[in-house]
């Protein structure tokens, strides 16, 4: 299955292409239409799932026919579809559900993260931990238990037959300075290196708190980018902010967020090096701790 979000990208993008060729602004179209002029907007911003019977009614009325007009109600049929995501409602949150989206349908997947542990190498002893934090700044709007196992199924679906390939560049500050038991955070290190090393297109590289980044400015927060198989599904970069996420796909965008992570991949640790760095913190924590796991 397509990602849905990326195909309402594309959708919107080429609904707003065919009415500009028109001539017609979104108050012009939605007259036409008899619609609203914040539904038009919605979907020129990709704002939820498309209805197949609206995208019709406009390409009726922007005279689109034949090959063309087949072509963009399938884009509306692929944008409309429900993933696995779906099934977990808000104990999944809509920032989750996107990454899943994503994720799904793509042909890699890279990450600067600055502040947190990737979420698809979160191991459950690790995930309960975070609740705990979660709690702490109020009362949760979710169901623990159905949260994780939200997360540990988005896990499952990177690391199926025929995924993305995912590295992960992470801030060494994440493991020393986010306050979780020391059991968490040694089964946490542990997990990663499991996965890492059993999965070859799986990578993680550590990037050193005293590592210098030359080239530029630093990061300003944690991204990601996705590339997808279809040619006609482009390039894509989310930025993390503290309350939503910010999409890109402009190619200039994207080419930036694209050069500062070969900056930050390059100052990191290599892939060996970081699961050995990995394995020696565990390996600290257990002899600090006593811990077993």
């Amino acid at each position: 299955m397509p990602s849905p979000y990326v195909r309402r990208r594309r959708l919107a993008a080429e609904i707003r292409k065919l009415r500009e060729s028109r001539g017609l602004t979104t108050d012009g179209l939605a007259r036409l239409l008899y619609y609203s002029r914040t539904k038009v907007s919605r979907l020129e911003n990709a704002q939820g799932r498309p209805d197949l019977t609206e995208i019709m009614d406009i390409l009726d009325a922007l005279e689109i026919t034949g090959g063309q007009y087949d072509r963009l109600c399938q884009l509306a049929r692929e944008a409309g579809q429900k993933g696995w995501w779906d099934r977990y409602g808000v104990s999944m949150g809509p920032r989750q559900k996107l990454y899943a989206d994503l994720e799904y349908s793509a042909n890699s997947v890279r990450d600067y993260n600055q502040t947190a542990m990737p979420a698809v190498l979160q191991a459950p002893e690790f995930i309960s931990a975070l609740v705990e934090l979660d709690e702490c700044q109020g009362r949760l709007n979710y169901v623990p238990e159905r949260m994780a196992e939200a997360r540990m199924r988005r896990q499952r679906e990177l690391l199926r037959p025929g995924g993305p390939s995912y590295e992960t560049v992470l801030d060494e500050c994440v493991i020393h300075r986010l306050v979780v038991p020391p059991q968490a955070m040694i089964a946490q290190l542990r997990h990663m290196i499991r996965v890492v090393t059993e999965q070859n297109r799986i990578s993680i590289r550590v990037l050193l708190h005293d590592a210098g980044i030359p080239g530029g400015f630093l990061p300003q927060s944690s991204f990601y980018l996705y590339t997808f198989a279809e040619p006609g599904d482009s390039p894509m970069a989310v930025v993390d902010t503290v309350t939503t996420d910010l999409v890109l796909t402009q190619r200039g965008e994207v080419d930036r967020y694209t050069r500062m992570y070969d900056r930050l991949r390059q100052a990191a640790l290599s892939r060996e090096d970081s699961i050995a760095f990995l394995e020696q913190v565990a390996n600290r924590r257990t002899d600090e701790t006593g811990s077993e796991t």
